[in-house]
């Protein structure tokens, strides 16, 4: 079987993040940070692969100075892929054509950039899906969420990572059958009669495995897709399911699309947990004015009586002051929040300043060196780029 290493990963970063703004305003999204660190960066380093290629289409000079700084670091060569147009999820792997297959028949990795999961030994289960993968001789391998053990003799072409949901009403539903063969997309799941219970509504159940955005394909694959904008989810792999080609492989840990601030939120939780949980030495210790799971550079700077968590992450150059209390958010690099402030379930855009006494609650999100003056209070309040609040903001708003 091919080696991690040799083998090459795509990963879509073409997008504009327009449910992740204000902060996708300053940045494309995935170089927003995710517990400190570009939400790219996560997945290079869970590849595990010696060549990256990203797929970009907005903000490319962005994207090129990223590549520049966070090469070397990674040990890891990457190359762009630039798009004229957006080409979809398809589109760029036609674009990066002669960078996918080597002729060699190798498999290469195919990943959106703002999903963040989670394995028993690592956040991306990757290796094992490989694996699993190779066994099948499979064209595409998607990514599900219990591992499917049984080895079928059937040819795979493509395996995708799937996930299990509670409430598949809100995604297109993958079905899978006892092999891990995939048998067909289900769009939304209506609202009709049927036996499954969600809320007050019953559904038609047809099953509770989602996409989640990760894929393993042979090279064969790129035979089937033409340079042009392209939904590799609708336009392509219905094909390779139905010549019996296309795999699904369940995720046994955890999965969430941070493309939005609140699943954002859910994400950093998750993730800060899973830390936990593998006994990660990032995450600060235990001790008087933290509570729960808590991600502090080493740069950053707490004041006295402050009460620091659960589920926060602060960035590089961060200072806070004294008697501060933060729960359930982000703090990006160089903000500084002054002394007894109150931050929850909010998100603070990097060089921000928050004033003293402020507080900030209900899904806040603070744009790129936005500063709050003292004693205010944002509720869900959402605010661009470089602006100044001089007055409270009592109702959820987006502020211009």
């Amino acid at each position: 079987m091919a080696e991690m290493k040799d083998l090459k990963a795509l990963i879509l970063v073409g997008g504009y993040g327009t449910r992740l703004r204000p902060l996708t305003l300053s940045c494309p999204k995935p170089l927003v940070d995710f517990c400190n660190k570009p939400m790219v960066v996560h997945q290079i380093e869970a590849a595990g692969v010696t060549e990256v290629v990203l797929a970009i289409n907005y903000q490319p000079e962005v994207m090129y100075n990223f590549i520049s700084e966070w090469q070397e670091k990674l040990g890891v060569k990457i190359v762009c892929s630039q798009e004229t147009e957006p080409m979809g999820t398809a589109g760029p792997l036609a674009l990066a054509r002669q960078i996918l297959d080597n002729r060699e028949g190798k498999p290469f990795f195919v990943l959106n950039s703002d999903i963040i999961c989670d394995d028993v030994i690592c956040e991306y289960p990757l290796k094992d899906m490989l694996e699993f993968h190779v066994a099948r001789s499979a064209e595409t391998t998607i990514l599900v969420t219990k591992l499917l053990s049984a080895i079928t003799s059937r040819s795979a072409e493509t395996t995708i990572l799937v996930t299990k949901v509670d409430d598949p009403t809100k995604y297109g539903v993958v079905v899978v059958d006892e092999y891990g063969h995939v048998q067909r997309f289900v769009e939304k799941p209506k609202d009709i009669a049927g036996d499954k219970i969600i809320g007050s509504a019953v559904f038609e159940f047809v099953g509770d495995k989602i996409n989640a955005g990760i894929y393993v394909c042979s090279p064969k694959i790129l035979s089937r897709i033409e340079l042009k904008p392209t939904s590799i989810e609708r336009e392509v792999f219905p094909h390779v399911a139905a010549d019996n080609q296309l795999y699904a492989y369940t995720l046994s840990g955890y999965w969430m699309d941070v493309g939005q601030p609140r699943d954002y939120l859910k994400g950093l939780e998750l993730h800060l947990d899973s830390l936990r949980i593998h006994k990660q030495t990032t995450l600060a210790p235990k001790g008087p004015g933290i509570q729960g799971n808590v991600l502090v550079d080493s740069t950053a700077t707490i004041g006295e009586g402050c009460m620091i968590g659960p589920d926060v992450s602060i960035g590089a150059g961060v200072v806070i002051g004294n008697g501060v209390r933060l729960s359930k958010c982000v703090i990006m690099r160089g903000v500084k929040v002054n002394d007894h402030s109150k931050i929850d379930m909010s998100i603070v855009g990097w060089t921000s300043k928050i004033g003293a006494w402020a507080r900030l609650e209900n899904y806040c999100v603070l744009g790129e060196d936005v500063a709050v003056k003292d004693e205010l209070y944002l509720n869900g309040a959402v605010v661009l780029p470089h602006k100044e609040i001089k007055e409270s903001v009592p109702t959820p708003a987006i502020i211009l």
